[in-house]
């Protein structure tokens, strides 16, 4: 048997630059789908008044939110003697701050991580505290107008990430109970023993 190895380096070849293509096509797609713009007009859709010296950070904020990350309100304060933007989305409170020097520094926090958040007002500014277990965020001199949208808004999101939880947790345990009844009715028409019927049952109730 003979093979035809200058085909078949054809063929590799070819492979490889479809492959390429499709690569660079992806990338390219998933760089644009978050733009400075899009951003913008959704700081505007959800009414976000003020980010205060953050310019910086929302023109790297694109870069760092996920394909499916939906940004939910937004506001700028104090941290670690700087100025951040602080964005809260459907998945996580991202925090950014972008130097001359350093570059970009961020945290995040995800939503189902959050122990519970509260709040500070003064006359001016105020301040906004975040406990994930570990570590407590407190963000100060924020614009007094801009702390309960903010929490609201990160109240709302991890209301329905913790509640999808519970919920698929629920439907898992309705899922095992229905289980249980068809087992118990094969029992009590002599298809399974119930030593059998009890080794199953043990394994579903965990």
């Amino acid at each position: 048997m003979t093979y035809d190895y200058t085909h078949l380096s054809y063929c590799l070849i070819l492979l490889f630059f479809q492959l390429n293509f499709l690569l660079y096509y992806y990338r390219k797609r998933r760089k644009y789908l978050h733009t400075v713009e899009s951003v913008k007009h959704r700081f505007k859709e959800v009414g976000i008044s003020d980010t205060f010296g953050t310019k910086k950070e929302i023109k790297e904020l694109p870069k760092i939110l996920h394909d499916n990350e939906v940004v939910n309100y937004a506001t700028s304060g104090f941290l670690e003697g700087n100025t951040w933007l602080v964005v809260s989305t459907n998945q996580r409170v991202i925090f950014i701050d972008k130097g001359m020097v350093y570059g970009i520094k961020q945290k995040e926090i995800l939503l189902e991580k959050i122990n519970s958040i509260a709040q500070k007002r003064g006359m001016v500014f105020g301040e906004i505290h975040i406990w994930d277990g570990a570590d407590k965020f407190i963000i100060k001199q924020c614009m007094k107008a801009t702390v309960q949208p903010f929490i609201d808004a990160t109240n709302e999101a991890i209301k329905k990430v913790k509640g999808a939880t519970i919920n698929s947790t629920h439907e898992i345990e309705l899922s095992n109970y229905a289980k249980i009844k068809e087992l118990k009715e094969l029992l009590d028409i002599g298809a399974i023993s119930d030593e059998e019927f009890q080794t199953e049952k043990k394994k579903l109730l965990g």
